[in-house]
């Protein structure tokens, strides 16, 4: 039987089998195909990733963690947890080991590691190698993050109570109003999952404009073209990194930052919502040749996505519409989906960093027991095995090796000093302001509060 932690991982080992909503178009098989068949899609198979690879070897496992708190690590001896795509790990990506002891980023460490990208967290950060040694072949299940509705609702309805009444009720009704207004468009979705059809431009546009309403469809939106991009794409550095065994990180950073002027500073992606003409003109910078498909991928696999990950397999999607959708239907029909905007709506709150342990350790308490249940140590991204990967803190049997490092100029990682600290199962402090975007928040409240 379907556990939710079990729904919201992806086994990479086997054919999909996860139990869908009726009435959809395309089985998962469907896509899984679809997708394997892309100019890249060999990636998605354990034997050609190298990180997927690494996993199933059984051999010590090497990962780049950044840390701008060294000084902490080193009196505290403790690497705790973050929260974000893969929950409650310790966030990194893969290093290869070379001849001599030195190590090869991923495409996606060595992103992180170039001061001038990426985020302003990031920089003037301390690259740290840590080397894992699992002891035994891990199963190469990566946790996707927008199969975790029914885990957010879950942890909503066990801790609710830790919200005042005004606070609860003020989460429920502006979820409730959010899909009454975004109606139009989620019954679009349905529509197109269901093998109806809308002309690309509109549906893009009509995507673009309901993002702002429910930023939710943001993560979708954003996913489903990075997928798009890494599979499809056939540029030289593509296929150098390919023939490494990874996929190229660089062109969805490059998406999510020209995308937003400020994504730098705050990386969310409700926040990303360009029309059709602009991201067509986003993905002609980043590789001409992929524009002309895009629209077309994005509008028949989000529509997919957003009714396989929203709804119940007891529903089927032709015979349902958002327009009538009160807090009960949603509970019943759509509680992923009513799990993903009660998470996001919390975090909205002015309370949140009081609140922050109280919901985000207990899910961290779930996926640990769950990855020590079914052999997890590495938990990865599961959306793409793309390399973002993490360490889980709880693991009872692991072993640990941590040193400082430097990178040189070909770009390799050099460890330095051996320092005394293993992964803990803490998160870590809530230290700044909760994720909000006070313009977009606002122009929601007046839209919210006009008449219809």
């Amino acid at each position: 039987m379907h556990t939710e932690w079990d729904l919201a991982h992806t086994d990479y080992s086997a054919p999909p089998d996860r139990p869908l909503p009726a009435g959809l178009t395309d089985s998962e098989a469907d896509w899984h195909q679809r997708l394997e068949q892309a100019p890249n899609g060999h990636l998605l198979r354990e034997d050609a990733n190298a990180m997927l690879a690494s996993l199933t070897a059984g051999g010590p496992v090497y990962l780049l963690h950044l840390t701008r708190s060294l000084d902490a690590i080193r009196s505290s001896g403790h690497l705790l947890a973050s929260t974000g795509c893969l929950i409650g790990a310790v966030y990194g990506s893969p290093l290869t080991p070379l001849p001599g002891g030195v190590l090869r980023p991923h495409n996606l460490g060595s992103y992180l590691l170039d001061a001038r990208h990426g985020l302003a967290s990031r920089r003037d950060s301390t690259p740290l190698v840590i080397q894992v040694t699992p002891g035994r072949p891990a199963p190469v299940k990566g946790l996707d993050y927008l199969r975790l509705g029914g885990i957010h609702l879950w942890t909503y309805q066990t801790y609710r109570h830790f919200l005042t009444a005004a606070e609860d009720d003020q989460v429920l009704r502006s979820v409730v109003d959010r899909v009454r207004v975004a109606a139009p468009f989620l019954d679009k979705l349905l529509h197109n999952a269901s093998g109806g059809t809308t002309p690309n431009e509109s549906f893009i546009d009509a995507l673009a404009a309901t993002v702002p309403v429910l930023p939710y469809l943001g993560y979708l939106y954003f996913e489903t073209v990075a997928e798009y991009l890494m599979l499809h794409s056939s540029s030289r550095a593509t296929r150098e990194y390919a023939d490494c065994g990874e996929m190229n990180n660089r062109l969805y950073k490059e998406l999510a930052f020209s995308a937003v002027d400020s994504m730098g500073t705050l990386f969310d992606l409700g926040r990303f919502y360009p029309g059709h003409t602009r991201l067509l003109d986003l993905i002609g910078r980043i590789e001409p040749g992929l524009a002309a498909s895009a629209a077309d991928y994005v509008r028949r696999r989000m529509s997919h996505l957003f009714a396989a990950t929203s709804l119940t397999p007891r529903q089927d999607i032709r015979n349902f519409t958002f327009h009538t959708a009160g807090l009960g239907t949603l509970a019943k029909t759509a509680p992923r989906l009513l799990g993903q905007l009660i998470f996001r709506e919390i975090r909205l709150l002015d309370r949140y960093p009081q609140l922050y342990h109280c919901f985000e350790q207990a899910k961290a308490l779930q996926a640990w027991a769950y990855w020590n249940k079914e052999g997890i140590l590495t938990p990865f991204n599961g959306v793409s095995p793309k390399g973002e990967i993490g360490i889980n803190p709880a693991c009872p049997n692991a072993r640990f090796t941590v040193w400082t490092a430097e990178s040189c100029r070909q770009g390799l990682l050099h460890p330095v000093e051996q320092i005394a600290a293993v992964p803990a199962p803490r998160l870590v402090p809530w230290l700044v302001a909760p994720l909000r975007n006070r313009t977009e928040e606002e122009r929601w409240s007046k839209r919210r509060a006009a008449p219809t």
